[in-house]
């Protein structure tokens, strides 16, 4: 039997095994927020369509008030979708508000703070250089200009950006069908009552947030005990759901109570590999049941959330398009104390941040870090990555660092 495969061949098998996005279908632009676009967005329309005041006050000829003070006649009013549709000859002003349509034969725009109006009239007190605070036609964007690009996420931003260049539906990636099964007679779910030799189920529950989160649609399969006959009834339900990717939770070794791997084996499955040289999450499956996908985590709780982040969620954005999909996440960072020689094993400690606006973060990892203990998870700001057979290291060495969200942890 071979040996455990390094982090990034296995992300690169996952990735490769990827047949294609889900399909695509169209949505209204306010229900787009949170979706992964499956086409570039493009204007279709100049923003601003016309010069436009960028501050309050009155639109001038910088000719006219090259030497103040300098009075001129007020001839109308331009606000935002009221604009003033004639011209502004010599010696004459329009008012003027935010955001509201320069007429035509103005360059500048004379603000409130520096004029005195009244009796029709507004008396320059400052002088104003030509195209002082006019937005000009186009300053955002261009007609037909690109935008944003297929596989990029709506979050709040974009989705204003698709909105004020003229796109009331839009073209989004389906969401991936993710279906999630927690295995093991020891489990009971959050809430129930446990025997003495029971935990209460929380992988599933973190997989899922992590999968909603990259953009999927989940599927509980519900907590099965371990029997060949149980577990192959939660594979035919994910298997009629079409589900797209199946996460299992344990049973992926091969111990004698360990029988995800052989019933998926009965239902079909082409296994990749089950084994990954890292530390937590060795026992990691990968494979392909029919036209799905899929990945079975260690039953440690630890382990399954911090293979879900590197393995379940960039599955989730090469599902969607994504060409970042298995980008890597890192970033520099600097050990806050000495740390041994590393085995054969790319170890993710689970650590807290020193931070500081002028320097790169100095991390610290926690003394405990035993696979099973979410508590210590729970508080860490980040994970610190130590490759296969890294050198001992002292304090203040270079290192790499992925950051926490504890939105999903």
């Amino acid at each position: 039997m071979s040996g455990p495969i390094p982090v990034a061949e296995a992300l690169a098998r996952i990735l490769a095994g990827i047949a294609g996005p889900v399909p695509a279908e169209t949505v209204a632009i306010a229900e787009a927020a949170g979706r992964t676009l499956a086409e570039d967005v493009r204007a279709t329309r100049t923003q601003p369509p016309f010069p436009a005041s960028a501050m309050d006050g009155y639109a001038v000829r910088a000719d006219d008030v090259a030497t103040c003070p300098a009075t001129l006649r007020v001839i109308g009013t331009s606000a935002a979708g009221h604009g003033f549709a004639g011209s502004i000859g010599p010696g004459e002003a329009v008012r003027i508000f935010t955001g509201a349509p320069v007429p035509e034969g103005a360059d500048a725009i004379l603000i409130q703070e520096n004029a005195e109006a009244g009796d029709g009239r507004v008396v320059a007190r400052e002088p104003v250089a030509a195209r002082r605070f006019v937005r000009p036609s186009g300053l955002d964007f261009h007609e037909g200009d690109v935008l944003l690009r297929a596989g990029e996420s709506l979050d709040a931003r974009r989705t204003a950006l698709a909105a004020a260049a003229g796109h009331g539906r839009i073209g989004v990636r389906r969401r991936p069908r993710v279906a999630i099964l927690a295995t093991g007679d020891e489990l009971v779910a959050p809430g129930e009552p446990a025997r003495w030799d029971q935990i209460v189920a929380s992988n599933a529950l973190a997989v899922a947030a992590l999968a909603r989160e990259a953009g999927a649609e989940t599927l509980d399969l519900g907590i099965v005990g371990d029997t060949l006959k149980a577990l192959e009834a939660a594979l035919l339900r994910a298997v009629a759901a079409k589900a797209d990717l199946l996460v299992t939770l344990g049973g992926a070794s091969v111990g004698d109570h360990d029988l995800v791997q052989s019933a998926l084996t009965r239902q079909g499955l082409e296994l990749g590999f089950w084994r990954v040289a890292l530390r937590p999450g060795k026992p990691l499956m990968h494979g392909r049941l029919g036209p799905t996908t899929v990945i079975g985590l260690p039953g440690n709780p630890v382990s399954s959330i911090v293979c879900g982040l590197l393995f379940v969620v960039p599955a989730i954005r090469a599902l969607l398009g994504d060409p970042q999909a298995g980008a890597d996440r890192s970033e520099p960072a600097i050990l806050g104390h000495a740390m041994p020689a590393n085995d054969g094993r790319q170890d993710y400690l689970r650590a807290r941040l020193d931070t500081a606006p002028d320097r790169l973060p100095v991390v610290h990892p926690e003394n405990r870090q035993d696979s099973s203990m979410l508590s210590v998870l729970g508080q860490a700001e980040a994970l610190l990555i130590r490759a296969p057979h890294a050198p001992a290291a002292e304090s203040g060495a270079p290192c790499r660092i992925l950051r926490l969200d504890r939105r999903i942890l």
